[in-house]
């Protein structure tokens, strides 16, 4: 579990645009950029290196 306080001063490392915490996949979602950061044993790990694309679809999917 990602510490509230974090999720609040966490933001895109790319574009600095808010992050959403999708808990069931442990990830955070930056959805200006469609990226989708990991979360490994509880920290976020903010590397574009490491961010997953996320597809039109899916990023329309997780803003419901």
């Amino acid at each position: 579990m990602i510490d509230p306080k974090l999720l609040d001063i966490l933001a895109c490392p790319i574009c600095k645009s808010p992050l959403r915490y999708e808990k069931d996949v442990q990830e955070l979602i930056c959805f200006a950029d469609r990226l989708a950061f990991p979360i490994r044993d509880d920290i976020p790990v903010m590397l574009e290196d490491e961010a997953r694309s996320l597809s039109l679809e899916e990023t329309d999917a997780l803003r419901k």
